[in-house]
């Protein structure tokens, strides 16, 4: 690009979604260290994401960290790593580290190395209240919607992912995938293409390169725009429930007061449920236990109580709902 020349619409368009980000970051309380991380895998994304956050480092007053995920799933990932470190470094990052992982636990593959990848870069946090920048785009939003929409996994999944869920920051969920390949090309940045992201074995794979293909055509156009729009909508309405339910949620050593809840309605009440779980130490609930539980209620006749992961039973007593060891 030359000298004074105006930026290609696809930089300006990854520039601004960065700066809008970092200042909504900024308003919520974060990054007062000035201290900015973006995860670069070595795809168009990250790269062209990477590049927009140096561009925009001095306008917005913080200093960008590089931070390189290697999970050593394929040959030559250690290559690929250091040429994306090398990319960095010619952009002027001046904290550029690659960051090793061990991809195991339940799950599969994806997910462990999704799980990996988030440890690594948590762990890496430059500060505190530091941002870590991930390249999920336009297009990651609508499969996310699409793969929790065919799950049932309800409206938290259907929501997407949020732009800002600290540390994390997504800022270009307003972009699309082929504006971060045309963003690289204009700033003659080399992109990897991971092989993994065009193996139908993975869902997510036959989703972008199938089904969404597939939806455009029959829908004329504009699929992954109205799943964006949804996805936005959804998490607004999620908010207001969640405040909700915050307000009725009575921390109490004695357990959970049922008749409090039993006229609420069952989308707040579920809400209430929830987070009393997850406070009182349940790390994984399922929707069909969460309707269980909610039925001890709602819907109460006598029945006994809910098992849960980690031995524990939520049971209702006295007019309480309790959490408790089950017994052996």
């Amino acid at each position: 690009m030359a000298s004074g020349a105006r930026p290609d619409e696809a930089v300006s368009a990854v520039r601004t979604a960065v700066r809008r980000l970092v200042t909504v970051a900024k308003k919520a309380g974060y990054l007062s260290s000035g201290q900015l991380a973006v995860a670069v895998s070595g795809g168009a994304d990250s790269l062209a994401l990477a590049a927009a956050a140096q561009h925009q480092a001095r306008r917005l007053n913080v200093t960008v960290h590089g931070l390189i995920v290697d999970h050593g799933l394929q040959p030559g990932s250690d290559k690929v790593a250091a040429k994306a470190a090398e990319q960095l470094s010619a952009l002027g990052i001046p904290h550029v580290r690659v960051l090793t992982t061990k991809v195991e636990g339940p799950g599969g593959m994806e997910a462990a190395a999704r799980r990996a990848r988030y440890e690594a870069l948590r762990r890496a946090l430059p500060a505190e209240d530091a941002i870590v920048l991930l390249g999920h785009t336009k297009d990651d939003q609508a499969e996310t919607v699409l793969l929790g929409l065919g799950r049932g996994s309800g409206p938290r999944s259907i929501a997407g992912m949020r732009p800002l869920d600290p540390p994390w920051g997504r800022p270009l969920l307003t972009v699309t995938r082929a504006q971060t390949e045309r963003a690289c090309t204009a700033q003659g940045l080399t992109y990897w293409s991971d092989p993994h992201n065009v193996d139908p074995a993975f869902t997510r794979v036959r989703l972008r390169n199938e089904v969404l293909p597939l939806l455009e055509d029959v829908l004329q156009g504009g699929v992954a725009d109205a799943l964006a729009r949804t996805a936005a909508q959804l998490r607004e309405d999620n908010d207001a429930l969640d405040a909700l339910a915050a307000e009725m949620l009575v921390d109490d050593p004695e357990g959970l007061d049922t008749q409090r809840l039993v006229n609420t309605p069952p989308a707040i009440r579920r809400r209430v449920l929830r987070s009393w779980l997850l406070r009182s130490g349940v790390t994984e609930l399922t929707d069909a236990q969460l309707r269980d539980i909610d039925a001890l209620i709602g819907e109460w006749r006598g029945q006994g109580g809910v098992l849960l992961r980690g031995g524990l039973v939520a049971q209702r007593a006295h007019g309480r709902l309790q959490l408790d060891r089950a017994s052996s």
